[in-house]
């Protein structure tokens, strides 16, 4: 079993046909939590969508979760993203059903068919992220940084090797943020893989990891203390 997670070598990454990034090597072993910093435009989502194959990845070499992102077929899509867990700025929760059932319908959708196994995982990822007890509220019904706990659940119920939240801390305010990103570590300390893109310089500061910078059509890492 390879130690790695993601490698991307000479890779180009495009956004409607213009390349945003360009020749990005980089690798990523299991267990690290690693931050993509950038300003807005310079790539971080494009770059984000190619790993997860929402833009597909035609120049260069790409390996996630043991998938060749050049050689990657359509119907290989779905198996892809239930190694990967992905947790999104705005939630995006379905806002007609609860909790519970915004879950189930993960599970269900990616092929679990046991009621009680379904039952089981998702009391499991709901207690890991303190939301076990607001099961069957609906998510207009619980704050931001709630809905966010929920959908860091969601990105775990296949138990995937690598979380990828892109600026999942975007619409919160510190005190919240923080809360969220303590979530983060300790799934983290579990030895989850996470990259995360992020505009908060503050949470670098309070928990230091590796740093990768979009920058000039470039990725490349960066010393904590010049970011």
């Amino acid at each position: 079993m390879s130690n790695t997670i993601l490698a991307l070598q000479g890779v180009t990454i495009y956004q409607e046909n213009n390349p945003v990034l360009s020749n990005v090597s980089l690798e990523v072993k299991k267990g690290e939590f690693i931050y993509l910093i950038g300003k807005t435009g310079s790539g971080k989502s494009s770059f984000m969508k190619t790993l997860y194959a929402d833009l597909y990845l035609t120049n260069g070499e790409g390996h996630i979760v043991d998938f060749d992102l050049r050689t990657l077929k359509e119907h290989q899509i779905p198996f892809l993203r239930r190694k990967i867990g992905i947790v999104f700025q705005d939630f995006k929760l379905l806002p007609d059903r609860n909790i519970y059932n915004n879950l189930r319908f993960v599970l269900k959708a990616t092929g679990w068919k046991n009621e009680a196994e379904i039952r089981t995982r998702i009391e499991e990822v709901l207690e890991r992220v303190g939301m076990l007890n607001h099961s069957q509220k609906m998510p207009h019904q619980i704050s931001g940084g709630e809905q966010q706990r929920v959908a860091i659940a969601r990105a775990l119920l296949n138990d995937p090797e690598l979380i990828l939240a892109d600026e999942p801390t975007g619409n919160l305010d510190p005190q919240t943020s923080v809360e969220v990103m303590e979530v983060l570590q300790k799934i983290n300390q579990n030895g989850r893989t996470i990259l995360m893109a992020t505009h908060d310089y503050a949470l670098l500061l309070k928990y230091p990891a590796k740093t990768l910078k979009c920058e000039s059509g470039k990725i490349f890492e960066v010393v904590q203390k010049t970011v």
